[in-house]
């Protein structure tokens, strides 16, 4: 037996939610005053990145590239899986998928990612089918 009560926090003095840490709270303050306060050294700062970047500092041509155009993280995937109505189905999902992959149309990323998407529609299936034969079964036997 638990002994919390079901929907009761355990410690319902914690920190309230939307609340953020001090030391980042403290850290933003610094920043914000020290370069966007009457000298607006935040100017010269981006400027000199900028410069710099532009005479080949690498480091400061990664750090203005980040911010013009990051890295993505996640991207649209065009592929067509074969239609899934049973969870038998899946084999032939992931069949497509490593033949995709072997193709070049998918990245091995992208493949694992679209595996896990086949992999939970799978197990939903096969919920559902558990469903229905243990439906059938019930009825059987409520009907004898």
């Amino acid at each position: 037996m638990s002994k919390f009560k079901k929907g009761q926090s355990g410690n319902p003095a914690g920190r309230p939610m939307g609340s953020r840490n001090k030391m980042t709270v403290l850290a933003e303050k610094l920043f914000d005053e020290k370069l966007f306060g009457e000298d607006k050294k935040a100017d010269a700062i981006i400027t000199k990145a900028i410069e710099l970047a532009g005479n080949g500092d690498t480091a400061c041509i990664r750090l203005c590239l980040d911010r013009i155009a990051p890295p993505r993280k996640d991207r649209p995937v065009c592929f067509a899986l074969p239609r899934m109505t049973e969870s038998k189905d899946a084999a032939s999902a992931s069949a497509a998928i490593v033949a995709a992959v072997a193709a070049g149309e998918l990245t091995p990323m992208e493949a694992a990612e679209l595996s896990k998407v086949v992999d939970g529609y799978a197990r939903t299936l096969q919920a559902v089918e558990f469903e229905e034969r243990l439906s059938k079964l019930e009825k059987a036997v409520a009907a004898t």
